[in-house]
C-alpha cells in the first residue's frame, strides 16, 4: 500500500512539474560558417572504445546558475546560441549523428553540411533555491527532469536546453544531453569548456586567458590489432531502428523520476583521513604492498562501502560478491599514447569485486575492503583483459553493481558562460542508470558525489545516515591521532 501511494504521489508530482514548465522556442544551431570555409561532409568510424556505448542511455547534465535581478536574459540566450555555434565548428561530430553500417563498413559518426543541434529555450515556474539543496539534502528527480533535453530522432548525439527559472530568485539552467558513442566525459566537458570560453570571455579576457586547446579528432590514433571492435559488437544486440538508439534498458526504461538525487561533499580533510586510516590498517596487517590510496580511490572506497551497507540485503539475495564499476582513462596508457585532447571514447571499464559481507561491514573493515579492491583493480587492469570487457560488465550489472560517471578532473564548476560559476551541477542521468556522479566540489577542494535512490523505500535516508556516521568516525579518529601525536 505504501509503495502504491508513493508511486501515485510521484506521478502527481510529475504532472505538476509539467504544468510549471513550458517550451518557448526551439532553434537549430549549426557549426559556425563565419569562422572559415564551410565544413565538408565527414564520416568518422567508431572505435572499439566507442561501440560499447551504442545501447546505453545518454549522459544528461544540468548546470544551474543564479542570475542577477537586472540580467539581460535575451542577450544571454543569444550569446549562448552564438557561442554554441562557434564551439560546434571545432567539435563538429557533435552536430552529426550515428550512422548504421553499410556492407563492409563500421558504425560511423556522420556529419553533413546543414546538420545542426537543437537548442530549446524554456521557462520553469520554480525557484532556483528549490533545485539547489544543501549538501546531502535530496531533490526530487521529477523536479529536475524538465531541465533535460531529449535527443531528437535520427540517432543525433547532442541536444541543448536553456531554461529560465522564474522563482523569487531567478536562475538559468543549461541542460546538455550527449550520447556516449560520440565521446567520453573528458571529451564532452572539453566541449563544454570550449563553449563556455566562447560565451563568457570578452576580448580582454581572451588576451589574458587562452581558450581551451582544440580537440584532436582522429580515430586512427586508436589501434585495434586484436579486433576488439568486432568482439564487442558481437556481444551486443544488433541495432534495429533506423531512427533512434535502442537502449539496453528497453523501451520501458526507468525514467528515474520517482527517485531523489542528493550530493555529498567529501572534503580534503576527510579524504586525507581515509588515506591515513587505510595506510594504518595496512601497517597493522603487516602488508608488504599496502594499497596506494589516491583521493579518487578514497572517494570510491568510502562511497561503495556506505552504499553496500544500505543495499546489503538486496546484494546478498543475488550473490555474495559486490561489484564496483568505474572507468580508467587510457590516453596516456596506450602505446603510443594518444593526445590529451583526443576527442572520442578512450576509457576502459574496471570492475572491483569484494565479498559483500566485508564491504558492507562498516567501520575500518568495510572501508579497507572497498579501498583495497578498487586499488587492486586499477593496478591489475591490464589490456590483455579487454577481450572479455563487455562480458565482464554484463556479469557485474546482472549481479547488481554500483558504477561511476564523471570525474573531478573535468572541473564542471569552472564552467562560466559569462554570468558566473554554476551554483550546482547535477548529472540527472544517474537516476536512470543507477550510477553515482563524481565531480570537483563546488566550494573548492574535495570531491562531490551525487547519488539517486528511490524516494519511497527509505534507502536515501539510510544512505545519508551511513555517510554521516562514516564521516564522523573518520574525522574523530583523525583528531584522536592528531592529539596523540602531540
Amino acid at each position: 500500500m505504501a509503495a502504491a501511494m508513493a508511486t501515485e504521489a510521484a506521478a502527481a508530482g510529475h504532472v505538476h512539474q509539467q504544468q510549471l514548465f513550458r517550451v518557448v522556442d526551439t532553434a537549430l544551431v549549426a557549426p559556425a560558417a563565419a569562422a572559415g570555409p564551410a565544413l565538408p561532409p565527414r564520416s568518422i568510424p567508431l572505435t572499439f572504445f566507442d561501440v560499447k556505448w551504442l545501447h546505453l542511455p545518454p549522459v544528461e547534465r544540468v548546470l544551474l546558475y543564479r542570475l542577477s535581478p537586472d540580467a539581460d536574459v535575451p542577450a544571454i540566450l543569444s550569446a549562448l546560441r552564438t557561442s554554441l555555434s562557434q564551439a560546434l565548428r571545432a567539435f563538429y561530430p557533435m552536430a552529426g549523428h550515428v550512422r548504421m553500417p553499410t556492407e563492409g563498413r563500421r558504425h560511423e559518426l556522420s556529419y553533413s553540411p546543414g546538420d545542426a543541434v537543437p537548442f530549446t529555450t524554456a521557462e520553469y515556474d520554480v525557484d532556483i533555491d528549490h533545485l539547489i539543496a544543501d549538501d546531502s539534502v535530496p531533490v526530487q528527480v521529477a523536479a529536475l527532469a524538465p531541465l533535460v533535453p531529449r535527443l531528437p530522432k535520427g540517432r543525433a548525439v547532442l541536444a541543448v536546453q536553456a531554461t529560465l527559472l522564474l522563482g523569487r530568485c531567478r536562475g538559468l539552467a543549461v541542460g546538455v544531453t550527449v550520447h556516449h558513442t560520440t565521446c567520453d566525459g573528458a571529451g564532452s566537458t572539453h566541449f563544454l569548456h570550449t563553449w563556455a570560453a566562447a560565451a563568457g570571455a570578452d576580448e580582454q579576457h581572451r588576451r589574458q586567458v587562452p581558450p581551451p586547446q582544440p580537440p584532436v579528432i582522429d580515430r586512427e590514433l586508436i589501434p585495434d590489432p586484436r579486433g576488439l571492435y568486432d568482439i564487442y559488437l558481437s556481444s551486443m544486440p544488433p541495432m534495429v531502428s533506423q531512427d533512434d538508439f535502442e537502449f539496453v534498458l528497453g523501451k520501458h526504461q526507468d525514467p528515474g523520476e520517482d527517485k531523489a538525487l542528493a550530493t555529498f561533499t567529501l572534503s580534503q580533510q576527510l579524504l586525507q583521513s581515509i588515506k591515513s586510516a587505510v595506510a594504518d590498517e595496512a601497517a597493522r596487517r603487516g602488508m608488504v604492498m599496502p594499497p596506494r590510496c589516491s583521493s579518487i580511490l578514497a572517494t570510491y572506497g568510502f562511497i561503495w562501502s556506505c552504499y553496500c551497507q544500505v543495499r546489503r540485503a538486496a546484494a546478498a539475495a543475488k550473490t555474495n560478491m559486490s561489484y564496483f564499476l568505474f572507468s580508467v582513462d587510457q590516453r596516456s596508457r596506450l602505446k603510443p599514447p594518444v593526445p590529451d585532447k583526443y576527442f572520442g571514447n578512450c576509457c576502459c571499464p574496471a570492475i572491483a569485486t569484494a565479498p559483500t559481507d566485508e564491504v558492507a561491514a562498516g567501520g575500518m573493515v568495510g572501508l579497507f575492503a572497498a579501498c583495497a579492491a578498487v586499488e587492486e583493480e586499477v593496478r591489475e587492469g591490464a589490456q590483455e583483459r579487454w577481450d572479455a570487457c563487455v562480458v565482464r560488465v554484463k556479469e557485474a550489472v546482472a549481479n547488481g553493481t554500483l558504477s561511476v560517471a564523471g570525474s573531478p578532473r573535468f572541473r564542471v564548476y569552472d564552467l562560466d558562460f559569462g554570468f558566473g560559476r554554476p551554483a550546482k551541477v547535477d548529472m540527472v542521468s544517474v537516476a536512470k542508470t543507477g550510477a553515482i556522479s563524481v565531480a570537483d566540489a563546488r566550494a573548492g577542494g574535495g570531491v562531490e558525489v551525487g547519488i539517486s535512490l528511490p524516494a519511497a523505500t527509505g534507502d536515501m535516508d539510510r544512505f545519508r545516515h551511513s555517510v554521516a556516521d562514516g564521516m564522523a568516525w573518520l574525522l574523530s579518529s583523525s583528531q584522536r591521532l592528531d592529539h596523540s601525536d602531540r
